[in-house]
């Protein structure tokens, strides 16, 4: 693994444990090139349980699609999980797309597992399943919250 790379995820580890509560806190196919670099991925990916490679922060993304995937996870009440922003890093940026064999950012990850992008989490979000995936995680939606008042 690269110098460069090592000191990146450092410093997104440092960043996410000193971003607090609204901070953030993150397996496809793995094709990276560096058997190390693979094996620092693994690590940032199966670190939290919700872990998010984005373009910018939680409190400030830098693209449309990494908004909204910040937006589904705040709807869902989802504050504790890890944030890395690859705008940050560009082996970052490579690294975590040759280990996931998913071309875009962002990437999501529950419990270590690659999920998808932008579109897959929507979907998941509208279909019911991310609160299916989150409660598999010990993770209680702010939306089931809010059908169940709604039902009283």
């Amino acid at each position: 693994m690269s110098a460069s790379l090592s000191r990146a995820a450092a410093a997104l580890l440092r960043w996410g444990r000193s971003a607090g509560g609204g901070g953030l806190p993150g397996a496809g196919v793995r094709a990276a090139s560096s058997g190390g670099q693979a094996e620092q991925l693994d690590a940032l990916v199966k670190k939290d349980k919700v872990v998010v490679f984005l373009k910018g922060t939680p409190e400030q993304p830098q693209c449309g699609f990494s908004n909204a995937v910040v937006q589904i996870l705040r709807l869902h009440g989802v504050r504790d999980y890890a944030a890395y922003n690859v705008l940050d890093d560009p082996e970052l940026r490579q690294g975590i797309k040759d280990y996931s064999n998913w071309p875009t950012i962002p990437q999501v990850y529950l419990n270590g597992e690659f999920v998808g992008g932008c579109d897959i989490l929507l979907q998941m979000h509208q279909n019911g399943d991310l609160v299916e995936e989150l409660k598999k995680l010990g993770i209680r939606s702010a939306l089931v919250d809010e059908k169940d008042q709604d039902s009283k």
